[in-house]
């Protein structure tokens, strides 16, 4: 039982934990938007988070190398690695940027509902087990 529960938690972990990073991830896009010939980035979510289960990586392992000690140390970065990958613009526009406002807003919406329903899975998931002890 504690197997199947580890494991349980465990996916929703490592789910939350990947939501976080490209919530991030699409908020730096939209912060972006208007910087001439920044590239948008996104996640193919359902491999990294297959690859992060499979491999049960541990999310603090990978390091953001930077240049100057003035730089952000991102978690998205951290987090995703090499599993970032350049969004193709519908529109490409004169200065190089590959932001789609529309795009953005529609994904960055889809991954709130989705980091919603994890924590609701979650909150389920512990409500059962309560109610499993209690009736023992």
């Amino acid at each position: 039982m504690i197997n199947k529960l580890d494991k349980e938690l465990n996916f929703h972990h490592q789910a939350l934990s990947l939501r976080v990073a490209r919530q991030e991830l699409l908020s730096s896009n939209v912060a972006n938007a208007d910087t001439p010939n920044f590239k948008a980035r996104d996640i193919n979510f359902a491999s990294v988070l297959s690859e992060k289960l499979s491999s049960r990586t541990n999310f603090s392992a990978v390091n953001l190398n930077t240049t100057s000690p003035l730089h952000f140390n991102s978690a998205a970065q951290d987090i995703l690695g090499d599993d970032l990958l350049y969004r193709v613009p519908l529109q490409p526009s004169a200065d190089g940027n590959t932001v789609d406002m529309d795009m953005e807003r529609t994904q960055f919406a889809d991954n709130s509902i989705k980091y919603d329903a994890s924590i609701t899975f979650i909150n389920n998931e512990f409500r059962n087990l309560m109610l499993a002890m209690q009736e023992r």
